[in-house]
């Protein structure tokens, strides 16, 4: 038996929570989508098999995608519905060995490497023992902490207690190492036939488990971003960028005398940074993307076949294939592929009062926790010249933006928005 534990890979659940963005293990960070990459370091850590949970819109897509990765032994199954993580764990059942270990992640987790290999360390050293990740957070974060005593042994779980009630400084994140594969299945089966109404049958199986068998945190303070609500791809798209070392120029780029490149940045095949313009690390300019003219790029990820036009500003956004922009701020902004900024547009990033700003997701008033948010625009959508965003609004899908609009709230899917202009024509006397 492997000395590594089977890797479980949550890539299903809904992305609706995303809008008006797509998939969200699906989004590309650099060369590769989130997934493959996650997958390429979970290769160079000496994983060997992998079983990868995607749902019925994704599923093609990544049984497409993973056919290329390395020598890994990757299964995919399709967990139909986004009823909870227990079921998107049983939907592994099939091709798990019950008495083989698993290691169970979320795609859309990002973490340090040396997370992995600590799990991995502590499992090889006592592999009876169950572990789980305890993210070690000083400010309350509202979510599940952990129950630990003085050798870290884990003896429950308590979800969102309030700042003053947390029974540590333990958050769990999902990085689970279970010993025994079978075991889980069965409590997470059990908690199922009790047919409760909420759908955390995982965490309550765990809470079962720890009563008998030894469940161990992991305590971890490093890098730690999830990708669950749109505005989050802009923490993602930092983390890649901080990986970035140096200036990688391809040979085929062409970068004017007169254009400045600055610390860390990357410069993909075909690339043309015109006169003027600069590139300020981080950054990545994608391949066949144009930096016109006098344009500046700084803090950014801009992906393949992009225009960045002559004066346009692209600062600490995420902008996908096929953007055009020309004479315009995007300022704290994600685009999605094939947006259209045309000239004189700006995405408004900063509230008038400098706080947080607020986004609405499924009619629910959310803060972001970000006190500077340009715009989120969907895949194919055309702003027209001179519009104007308000911070943290969200463009759908292949909506327009009529000429000299100002967007004050979100814009659905093929929407079409344009100020009521009246016209008055003064002959000469």
């Amino acid at each position: 038996m492997s000395s590594t534990p089977t890797l479980i890979i949550l890539a299903g659940g809904a992305s609706s929570r995303m809008w008006p963005l797509r998939e969200k293990s699906l989004l590309r960070f650099g060369a590769e989508p989130l997934l493959i990459s996650q997958l390429r370091r979970y290769h160079e850590l000496g994983f060997e098999r992998v079983v990868i949970v995607g749902n019925p819109e994704n599923v093609d897509d990544i049984r497409m995608m993973t056919a290329a990765v390395g020598s890994m032994q990757v299964d995919v199954v399709v967990q139909a519905s986004a009823i909870g993580m227990g079921d998107a764990i049983l939907q592994a059942a099939p091709v798990l060995e019950p008495d083989a270990a698993v290691y169970i992640n979320q795609v859309h987790d990002v973490v340090d490497t040396h997370l992995h290999l600590d799990m991995l360390a502590k499992y090889q050293a006592n592999p009876d023992e169950s572990l789980i990740t305890g993210y070690e957070m000083e400010d309350y974060f509202p979510g599940g902490y952990l129950v630990v005593d003085d050798a870290n042994r884990i003896t429950g779980m308590v979800e969102k207690p309030g700042a003053d009630n947390r029974p540590s400084n333990l958050v769990n994140i999902v990085a689970h190492i279970h010993s025994h594969a079978g075991r889980l299945l069965d409590a997470i089966r059990a908690e199922y036939a009790r047919d409760l109404p909420s759908d955390d049958h995982y965490e309550r199986a765990m809470d079962t488990l720890m009563k008998a068998h030894v469940f161990r945190a992991v305590p971890y303070a490093g890098h730690w971003s999830a990708l669950k609500f749109p505005w989050h791809t802009l923490d993602i798209m930092d983390y890649f960028l901080s990986q970035i070392k140096g200036q990688t120029v391809a040979d085929s780029a062409f970068i004017a005398p007169t254009a400045s490149l600055v610390g860390d940045v990357f410069i993909g095949e075909g690339v043309k940074v015109f006169p003027g313009a600069a590139v300020v690390g981080p950054a990545y300019i994608g391949n066949g993307t144009i930096v016109g003219n006098n344009a500046l790029v700084r803090g950014s990820m801009v992906l393949d076949h992009c225009n960045v036009g002559f004066t346009t500003e692209v600062a600490r956004s995420y902008v996908a294939d096929g953007c055009q922009m020309h004479a315009c701020r995007v300022l704290d902004s994600v685009f999605g592929p094939n947006v259209n900024f045309s000239a004189g547009c700006t995405t408004a990033n900063l509230r008038i009062d400098r706080g947080i700003v607020p986004s609405y997701v499924k009619g629910q008033k959310l803060e972001t926790g970000r006190d500077k948010l340009g715009a989120i625009i969907g895949k194919d959508a055309f702003i027209a010249v001179d519009a104007m965003t308000m911070p943290g609004v969200k463009i759908g899908e292949a909506a327009q933006i009529g000429p000299g609009t100002h967007v004050l709230h979100d814009v659905k899917n093929g929407q079409r928005v344009f100020v009521k202009q009246e016209q008055i024509v003064v002959d000469a006397d």
